[in-house]
């Protein structure tokens, strides 16, 4: 589930750098694809107020329907909680805008009704890093675990024998993993490993 990602949201942030955040949401939207891991984008007042969702986000998911909404605590909205509790996972990812309401206000819901959640810590944010902490430990203090978008790629991966995605993860890796992705670029480029091959 990924809140508000929306442009208006994103200026007022400056608990992350605004290119990090759109870069690291970008690099989860993409591994939730490879993995098949079912992904909702949502909006607040996105035509009266926050603007559109991050556009790099949406270009990387144009299989994906944005949920546009007024509620602040998406877990108000029946369309979205109906397509989760459809799933029959119980387990949620969640990152987006504000830490502190649109990522805080449904991940204590979910925990409420007994889902295992899981904040995207490096793709969330808010005003300030003192309202962006003080959120993540709520939810730590609550039942939240935060987790980075890499480690949960990674997770997803577990093996790198599993070939159906190694590549792909690696792909992500060298476009959005950071140093991480330099060095698989280095690598490739210089012919080192089995990744040269």
């Amino acid at each position: 589930m990924r809140e508000p990602l929306s442009n208006m949201f994103g200026v007022t942030v400056s608990s992350i750098d605004q290119t990090n955040l759109v870069n690291n949401a970008v690099g989860i939207a993409k591994a939730a694809k490879v993995f098949n891991v079912p992904t909702i984008l949502a909006t607040a007042n996105a035509k009266t107020f926050a603007g559109p969702f991050f556009q790099q986000v949406t270009a990387a998911r144009k299989d994906l329907k944005i949920y546009g909404r007024t509620v602040i605590n998406l877990w108000d909205d029946a369309r979205v909680v109906d397509q989760i509790h459809s799933s029959g996972r119980k387990k949620i990812v969640i990152g987006g805008l504000w830490t502190a309401s649109c990522v805080m206000l449904p991940a204590l819901s979910a925990l409420g009704e007994g889902y295992e959640v899981y904040v995207l810590a490096d793709v969330s944010g808010d005003i300030n890093r003192e309202t962006h902490d003080r959120a993540i430990q709520r939810l730590v203090q609550a039942g939240a675990t935060p987790i980075s978008w890499i480690a949960l790629m990674l997770e997803w991966q577990r093996d790198w024998a599993r070939t159906d995605t190694a590549g792909a993860v690696v792909e992500i890796a060298k476009m959005h993993g950071g140093a991480w992705g330099m060095g698989a670029n280095y690598v490739g480029a210089m012919g080192v490993g089995s990744e040269a091959k």
